[in-house]
């Protein structure tokens, strides 16, 4: 046999060992808790595991909205939700995360036109894209996945913090990854876009949600918590971002070997209701379970300093910032 035949074998007993072992642990959320007259946004919320947790908090009565870069997706994400669970009460709302302009556009209508948000889920997420630069002159992949969700979520604040209350806190999810682990900061290149593995920039996208939570946790007052999650492997769309040839190979072989979607956001749903994911900041969850990303995840100096660096990255004046925790 090839050498080339026993590396194939060999990664796919280990996919099989794997995945297994994920199947066997994967959780459910099992909370059964209402939502009745609360709202709640999933940046994403039109494919994958996005849809599947719009589709939850639909399901549950909340006001949902559910917010994408294309017309077409979120018309058709809208009208299968609403189908699905008879919430008419759903609305989709064009973000391009990509761009700050949009980004900001987005947070001024929900501040201008929403009365509370009880949830905001920051699920949206590109893979190893080609495209490596922004109009705004960022890395692609570092401000859809980072960039663009910091200053969304600092935009919110004001609205999340008139909703929350001690008793029953405003949550804020970000989508993490296990690749996180394969992320590490230098700040000299945090917006370079010559790495030589484009997954690389992924994987520092997902460690910097890591530290921006943890230290977001702490400049909150308590009625707004924010946490991570990891959703473990899961067959979706984003991996077509691998090429016309291996992108559906790894959504093949994410299905037959790890999570469905629905599988993959049952986590950010327990994150988002669970009574006991509310009583905590700044963490990470796996498997409806408080987890631990890695040491380096919650290195204060780190992530005081890469706050800094987005606050410049994103634009973001002082005294706009001011206003963000008022």
């Amino acid at each position: 046999m090839s050498l080339i035949v026993y590396i194939v074998l060999a990664i796919v007993i280990v996919a099989l060992i794997i995945g297994l072992y994920q199947k066997s642990t994967n959780a459910i959320c099992m909370s059964k808790k209402r939502l009745d007259g609360k709202t709640a946004i999933v940046t994403g919320g039109t494919a994958g595991m996005g849809l599947e947790t719009a589709m939850d908090f639909a399901e549950r009565g909340a006001r949902v909205i559910i917010a994408c870069p294309f017309q077409r997706e979120g018309e058709d994400a809208l009208k299968l939700i609403t189908d699905k669970t008879g919430n008419k009460d759903v609305v989709f709302k064009l973000l391009d995360l990509s761009s700050l302009t949009s980004t900001r556009k987005f947070a001024i209508d929900i501040i201008d036109t929403e009365k509370r948000l009880d949830i905001l889920i920051n699920n949206a997420g590109v893979g190893t894209v080609d495209k490596t630069l922004t109009d705004d002159g960022m890395s692609f992949i570092m401000q859809v996945n980072y960039f663009g969700p910091f200053l969304l979520t600092l935009l919110l604040l004001p609205l999340l913090n008139k909703t929350g209350t001690i008793s029953e806190p405003a949550r804020i999810v970000n989508l993490s990854s296990i690749s996180h682990n394969f992320g590490y900061i230098n700040f000299n290149r945090i917006n370079d876009t010559k790495y030589l593995f484009r997954l690389q920039f992924y994987s520092n996208s997902k460690l910097c949600l890591i530290l921006f939570a943890h230290e977001l946790s702490k400049k909150l007052q308590g009625n707004v918590v924010v946490n991570c999650v990891d959703p473990g492997y899961v067959g979706t769309r984003i991996f077509d971002s691998a090429g016309t040839i291996f992108g559906p190979i790894l959504i093949i072989f994410g299905l037959l070997f790890f999570k469905t979607a629905w599988y993959g956001a049952q986590t950010s749903i327990y994150a988002a209701l669970d009574s006991e994911a509310g009583k905590v900041s700044g963490q990470m969850f796996k498997n409806c379970q408080l987890s631990r990303a890695k040491r380096s995840a919650y290195n204060d100096e780190t992530s005081q300093k890469l706050w800094n660096k987005s606050i410049s990255l994103v634009g973001l004046r002082s005294e706009e910032l001011e206003k963000c925790f008022q």
